[in-house]
């Protein structure tokens, strides 16, 4: 089956200064962000990608910008909406500090799939659509390029998480245990009874053994051996 690699924006002003960006355009990668997407694109650049899709947001549209830079083939781009951050409606453009004191905020860690923005989206609907969009890719890009196809999704850190949970058969409420860094990669194949997660979280190590393909069948008893030499390789860095 087809890999889709997840990764997220490299760090902005707004993460910075503890800005709930949301949905607003004109929020920019800093130059630690920068480097952050330049680094996951000397990652990837050994990895033959078929396609680069896209949140619209600048920022998304940066860090994926560093991966095209890096690639030696042209892979199909596209920005896909249903990849946009939350709408986080009147909680959009506040610190986290002050949206710590709302009366919602103890939800949004413990009952995520509860929560509706006041103004804004669902957590759910969240969840929803873009874990439909991830699926919808994966199968498109598999039908056209084979089961050894790999690409990318550039996103942000609630819709990554989410679509990790969904992978990992984790309820929504339980999203927020796991952690989506900036510019990092996650790696999820779509196999035919169920998904396997490759890795999570990311930032550092070789990714060349993506351009062999991933395992994609039964699992193995035991766990098996990994991904051969090139993975003992990575651990001895």
């Amino acid at each position: 089956m087809a890999t889709v690699i997840l990764v997220r924006h490299g760090r902005t002003t707004a993460n910075a200064t503890g800005l709930l960006a949301g949905r607003s355009f004109g929020v920019s990668l800093d130059q630690i962000g920068r480097d952050q997407a330049a680094l996951t694109g000397e990652r990837l650049a050994t990895v033959p990608l078929v396609a680069v899709v896209s949140s619209p947001l600048e920022r998304c549209q940066q860090t994926a910008q560093h991966i095209l830079d890096r690639q030696t083939g042209t892979p199909f781009t596209e920005d896909d909406p249903d990849l946009i951050e939350c709408d986080y409606g009147q909680w959009q453009g506040r610190t986290l500090t002050d949206l710590a004191t709302e009366d919602l905020w103890p939800l949004v860690q413990s009952q995520p799939s509860a929560v509706v923005f006041p103004g804004g989206e669902s957590m759910a609907a969240m969840q929803a659509r873009s874990v439909a969009a991830i699926r919808r890719h994966d199968a498109a890009f598999e039908a056209e390029h084979g089961p050894e196809a790999v690409w990318v999704a550039v996103s942000h850190g609630d819709i990554i998480k989410s679509i990790l949970a969904d992978a990992l058969g984790m309820h929504l409420d339980l999203f927020q245990r796991i952690n989506v860094g900036p510019a990092s990669v996650s790696i999820v194949t779509y196999g035919a009874g169920r998904p396997s997660v490759h890795a999570t979280n990311t930032d550092a190590g070789d990714l060349s053994w993506l351009s062999k393909g991933t395992h994609s069948g039964d699992a193995p008893v035991g766990g098996g051996a990994g991904q051969g030499a090139v993975n003992h390789k990575r651990l001895e860095y």
